[in-house]
């Protein structure tokens, strides 16, 4: 093949077509050739037909001729022959990792693809559907006609992942006809059938000017749809057909135009939709069925996740569908979905497909995710379907709640009268239980998906379905009673006059209340050991997400408001003061019996920071008189709260500190601040003033208060706002001292080191950005320390065994995080010089010098000689890494000529590095630190210098990348970029690269068009400076340049 490709020029055209048909008649004379030599003379074929459409030595259209009278001779073993030419061919053309390496420029391999797209795809598409059309009308197929069937399949599946470019306008109607039949025929060989189904999933993703109007895309929607359905209809779905199936639909109302899509017949669409919510209930029953019987392979689960996506896609358009238009198709799905996780006779949770129970019990992994987690994309989609048919889906999660509270109520008064009566018995049948707390598990979650969403970083707003529904019914709504219901959580709503004439919603919310109400009367009565951690999460995980949203809401970001809301729970209503206390108990309750079970203490006071974090519910929170119990106790470290977790506590912490900033009057917030915060600063300094703490420093009493305590100040640093910055600040300063002592104290000491470091990180992510000068000066300075000792502590020291390097990656990686945020600074500073500080510090700092820049390059030289090439194999590590070196580039290009010769040559290393031997995400940091590097360079003038030198290093570097080397697209501009500075800086050695170049080309055409090329890349900044408008222009031509000749010198 490459001798062939080597000599073409000297051949003649006889003698390679020659060549082409003895290579063809070989492998057509010898059926039994081993696999491996077929594919490789076919593929030298097929090289041979690429390499003559440069010259037009080559036609493939003859070989296209031979390849169709193959297919027609009826022989399996010469169609089979066939395909491997047409798979060759394809693999050839692909201009991709498939494409032989023959010693010709990429831009031939691109133009031969573009050539091959609009003129012979088609071709190779057709003689495909052709076999399929012959093989689809075919009675019986044997073995080998089976194995050819699969191959063809496998061969449309390839040619359809292509583009085809226009004037490829394909007839598609018929091949749609031959596929859906295709599919019937074979659907029970279940290999064959995922080869079929994945050619329909192409199908039914074409879209481009594949079509030549609108019309032809409707035209061909509706023929898909019909063929589609009659497929799908009167079978039953195999599981090897699921996940295609469910594909074919998704891509069908993702890619095709909503307009086209409701362009085409309306009882073909009626039945297109009722088709997709039977296929998503009986997809919802056996992914259900799949996780009771644990299987590895959820294809239904898949499948029904894909289905669940296209529904969010339908419902959340309305501008193509009335109100109401798929509330008949929600409610289908809501109650399949309901009814799949609930417990029978209700349901059919942990039913086996004939009606038997499953499992007793079912065994959680520990390392299993949360159900809210991990469904939690269903639960959405099944949240949004639910509010759509609110009026079905409220009133029907209530009604089940309700009943299951009842239940539990029941069956945990039995069980406490069976333990009184007989307390050493221990023959209780806990089955009931455990289903009602698996019931009330899932009825929690959809509640609260139906409820609100799940906002990260946005204000949370009552969805508008919601708030539309509960407006809607105002009117038939008696606001003392929905209130009554509200706040009697022990009491059975039913047995509240007139219950019926309550808010759906706030009833809804009782329900969850009363489950709430239930776990604590269970509390009370010694009866925790029957309680599920699991349920007491989701009321705890529900609670916070109502209250992010419905909780004192604001009214100014809604156009109407609905009247049982605002006076349910908004602003100076009776009903917000409750149920923040009722809260509140909750909280405390939980982290005083839970204590052990992380996860749940954990969400509790996730709740509770919900309850602090904006400032007008901390003010109804600090009224409660258990708030200041919480916070003593908390202070006093006495049981159960010292026993919380670390992540716990530091959280807790935050809460306090938050809630410390609601509105009280100076003397009642100094109390707060003594009661929290002095307690903690006392206690630690008791702790590290012994006189034998060097001693003491290792026992684990002494070791938990150090790091409770470190906790707690990452807590504290999280809980910064801009106006409680100055307090915060000046509290935690006076701890980052002592914690530089502890770092010599727990030196050998990884996890309390690396804790240390933490807190420092903490403080600079959270208060950096609000701090003036003088008050940055102070970070800076406890940060240098802060490195020196560890320095002190780390040169030198041998770490042999893997757990050394893992403990060695934990603290550089919050090394660098601590200097990246150190130089955040300086692109986000919200500080008015100290303004914010005044009043809170007399003085200020006179004649420091200590500036972020010497604290990060200190950090860096501390970092560089620490990072070996096996660290940076650590993604994370590697990424973290590169952010910082390009930050210091931007932010202080002037310091880099200045570092020392070992560190200065070390950064460079790096950045080569990153540029040749790293990931396209760390070569493009390189190349944006590499940009202001040659500013620098240019400003200073100083040609003799080690970066002046090392620049033109990298100037050779860029332009081999940009010229000669295949890289990513998405870097061309930062490239493109740095390369404009480096010939800005170094005029005379760009030219000399050019020439070098042109000199080496010895094809003329080749030698002119880059000549040309290079000529109207510097045209457009002559002479270039660093200039702007100049460096823009370039940029322009860059990207004419790299269309032109961007593939003319890399070789493949």
């Amino acid at each position: 093949m490459e001798a062939v490709v080597r000599e073409w020029i000297l051949l003649e055209k006889g003698s390679i077509e020659s060549l082409r048909t003895f290579l063809l008649t070989y492998v057509l004379q010898r059926p039994n050739l081993q696999k491996y030599v077929r594919e490789q003379i076919l593929l030298a074929v097929a090289v041979i037909v690429k390499r003559g459409s440069l010259d037009k030595s080559i036609d493939c259209k003859s070989i296209f001729h031979e390849v169709s009278q193959l297919i027609s001779s009826g022989n399996p073993t010469v169609q089979t022959l066939a395909c491997s030419i047409l798979t060759a061919l394809l693999s050839e053309f692909s201009s991709s990792s498939k494409t032989s390496n023959i010693g010709l420029s990429m831009e031939f391999h691109g133009n031969c693809k573009r050539v091959f797209q609009e003129e012979d795809l088609r071709q190779i598409f057709m003689l495909t559907v052709e076999v399929l059309q012959e093989f689809s009308r075919r009675e019986n197929l044997n073995a080998q006609m089976s194995s050819v069937f699969q191959r063809y399949l496998a061969l449309a599946n390839q040619v359809l992942s292509w583009n085809f470019l226009p004037p490829n306008y394909i007839l598609l109607t018929t091949e749609l006809c031959v596929d859906n039949k295709v599919h019937r025929k074979i659907r029970e060989d279940s290999d064959m059938a995922q080869d079929s189904l994945q050619c329909l999933a192409q199908l039914a993703s074409l879209h481009g000017p594949i079509f030549p109007d609108e019309g032809s895309q409707v035209d061909y929607l509706a023929h898909f749809i019909e063929g589609l359905l009659n497929t799908i209809n009167g079978i039953e779905i195999e599981d090897s057909e699921a996940v295609g199936i469910s594909s074919i639909i998704s891509n069908l109302i993702t890619v095709f135009p909503r307009n086209v899509l409701t362009a085409i017949p309306n009882e073909l669409f009626s039945s297109f939709v009722n088709c997709l919510t039977h296929l998503t209930c009986s997809f919802g029953r056996s992914a259900a069925l799949e996780e009771v019987l644990d299987k590895d392979d959820m294809v239904y689960m898949e499948a029904y996740d894909k289905l669940l996506e296209s529904w969010l896609t339908l419902v959340q358009d309305d501008k193509h569908f009335h109100k109401g238009f798929f509330t008949q198709h929600a409610v289908q799905v809501f109650n399949s979905y309901i009814q799949c996780h609930l417990a029978a006779p209700d349901g059919t949770r942990n039913l086996t497909a004939n009606g038997v129970a499953s499992r007793e019990e079912e065994e959680i992994s520990e390392l299993q995710e949360d159900d809210r987690d991990q469904f939690s994309d269903q639960l959405a989609s099944v949240g949004m379907l639910g509010r759509i048919a609110a009026e079905h889906c409220i009133p029907l999660l209530t009604s089940l709640l309700e009943e299951r509270v009842t239940r539990l109520h029941g069956q945990l008064q039995r069980h406490q009268q069976q333990l009184l009566a007989s307390p050493g018995s221990s023959t209780l049948d806990n089955k009931m239980l455990d289903d009602l707390y698996e019931d009330i598990h899932w009825l929690i979650l959809v509640t609260g998906y139906l409820l609100a969403d799940d906002t990260q970083g946005e204000t949370p707003l009552i969805p508008p379905e919601i708030m539309e529904y509960s407006i809607k019914h105002s009117s038939e709504v008696d606001i003392n009673t929905t209130l009554q219901i509200l706040g009697s959580p022990g009491e059975k709503a039913s047995s509240i006059p007139g219950y019926n004439r309550t808010d759906s919603v706030i009833r809804l919310l009782s329900a969850v209340l009363r489950v709430s109400e239930v776990e604590s009367r269970a509390i009370r009565a010694d009866l925790t050991h029957l309680l599920s951690p699991q349920m007491g999460k989701d009321i705890v995980w529900f609670l916070k997400r109502w209250a992010k949203t419905y909780l004192l809401v604001d009214e100014k970001l809604y156009d109407q408001i609905s009247l049982p809301f605002s006076t349910a729970f908004g602003a100076d209503t009776e009903g917000s003061q409750w149920i923040i206390g009722y809260l509140l108990q909750k909280v405390i309750s939980n982290l005083s019996v839970w204590s052990s079970e992380q996860d749940l203490a954990n969400d509790t006071v996730q709740l509770l920071v919900t309850l602090v974090e904006r400032r007008e519910r901390a003010n109804l929170v600090i009224q409660c008189e258990n708030w200041w119990n919480l916070a003593k106790q908390f202070a006093s470290r006495s049981p159960p709260l010292n026993f919380l977790s670390s992540p716990v506590q530091r959280t807790l912490m935050k809460a306090l500190v938050l809630g410390g900033f609601a509105h009280m009057d100076t003397e009642t917030k100094q109390q707060y601040w003594t009661e929290v915060l002095q307690p903690l600063q006392q206690r630690f300094l008791r702790v590290i003033n012994q006189e034998n703490f060097q001693q003491m420093c290792q026992q684990e009493e002494v070791k938990q208060e150090i790091t409770a305590t470190l906790e707690a100040l990452c807590g504290i640093a999280e809980a910064t706002q801009i106006d409680n910055v100055a307090i915060l600040f000046n509290f935690l300063m006076d701890f980052l001292t002592n914690c530089i002592g502890l770092m010599e104290v727990y030196k050998n000491t990884p996890e309390t080191v690396n804790l240390i470091i933490e807190v420092f990180v903490e403080v600079a992510h959270k208060q950096i950005c609000y701090l003036g000068e003088s008050k940055a000066m102070n970070l800076y300075e406890a940060c240098l320390t802060l490195l020196q000792v560890y320095s002190k502590n780390n040169l030198g020291r041998q770490r042999i065994d893997v757990t050394a390097e893992e403990e060695q990656y934990q603290d550089l990686l919050l090394i660098m995080e601590l200097l990246t945020n150190l130089l955040s600074k300086e692109f986000i500073d919200f500080s008015d010089t100290d303004e914010v500080f005044r009043g809170h510090e007399p003085g200020q700092a006179a004649n420091r010098s200590v500036s972020a820049a010497d604290v990060v390059l200190y950090g860096v030289n501390l970092i560089l000689p620490l990072m070996s090439q096996d660290l940076l194999k650590f993604p994370t590590l590697c990424n973290q890494y590169y952010k910082l070196i390009t930050f210091i580039c931007e932010i202080f290009p002037e310091k880099i000529p200045q570092l020392p010769e070992d560190l200065f040559k070390s950064l460079m290393y790096s950045l080569e590095l990153g540029m040749t031997s790293m990931s396209s995400e760390v070569c493009q940091l390189c190349l944006e630190a590499l940009t202001p590097l040659a500013e620098q360079c240019a400003k200073a003038q100083e040609t003799d210098s080690p970066l002046f030198l090392a620049t033109r290093h990298f100037l050779k570097l860029v332009f081999d990348m940009l010229v000669l080397q295949k890289h990513n697209t998405e870097m061309t501009t930062a490239a493109g970029e740095a390369f404009y500075t480096l010939v800005c800086l170094h005029q005379a050695e760009y030219s000399e690269l050019v020439e070098t170049l042109l000199s080496s080309q010895q094809d003329p055409v080749i030698y002119q068009r880059l000549a040309d090329a290079f000529n109207k890349l510097t045209a457009s900044s002559t002479p270039p400076t660093l200039d702007r408008k100049q460096k823009m222009a370039f940029l322009k031509s860059l990207e004419e340049f790299m269309a032109n000749v961007g593939g003319l010198l890399c070789v493949k």
